[in-house]
């Protein structure tokens, strides 16, 4: 068997194929660590996710790590009346509470939708924080119209904080 029978089978290259070896090695191991990457990278967080978790932020008080998502989601989609009525809520909940940072961001989302309630409210409340009851009025006749009575709870809410507020400034 030697040499004899494995001499017409196989002939050795001329030249060693080493470097091409390594080039298809090396090329599959490339592949294979990107498609790795690719699967392993963590996706961005949507718009209503990144709502979900400020929404849960402010559940617990924890104002800083829901202006974080918002403003994130914000850079999404700045167009959004609700991440602009949440951030407004969550720099007037802050400590010290941001009024001015508060006031622009209800006036956007308001700027956006007129009708979103929640701002309506939360504006007025701000008002209130910052001593001009008037405004607040302002804002809960708005929602008066757009609720088209006063049985909605922002309304209703809103009507009891300027109700409370004079009761605390005869």
């Amino acid at each position: 068997l030697g040499g004899k029978m494995l001499g017409p089978l196989y002939t050795p290259p001329e030249k060693p194929m080493r470097p091409q070896i390594y080039a298809v090695v090396a090329a599959c191991l490339l592949a294979c660590s990107a498609a790795q990457a690719r699967d392993t990278t963590p996706a961005t967080p949507t718009v209503n996710e990144r709502l979900h978790s400020a929404q849960k932020a402010i559940q617990a008080k924890h104002w800083s790590r829901a202006q974080t998502e918002l403003t994130a989601a914000l850079e999404d989609e700045p167009r959004n009346a609700d991440i602009h009525n949440l951030l407004g809520y969550t720099a007037r909940k802050s400590s010290p509470p941001q009024l001015s940072r508060a006031f622009f961001h209800y006036k956007i989302a308001l700027d956006i939708n007129p009708q979103h309630r929640g701002a309506r409210e939360y504006l007025g409340e701000a008002y209130l924080m910052d001593k001009q009851p008037a405004e607040a009025q302002k804002q809960l006749a708005a929602l008066e119209q757009i609720c088209g009575n006063q049985s909605c709870e922002e309304y209703a809410d809103l009507a009891k904080a300027i109700a409370d507020y004079k009761a605390s400034n005869p």
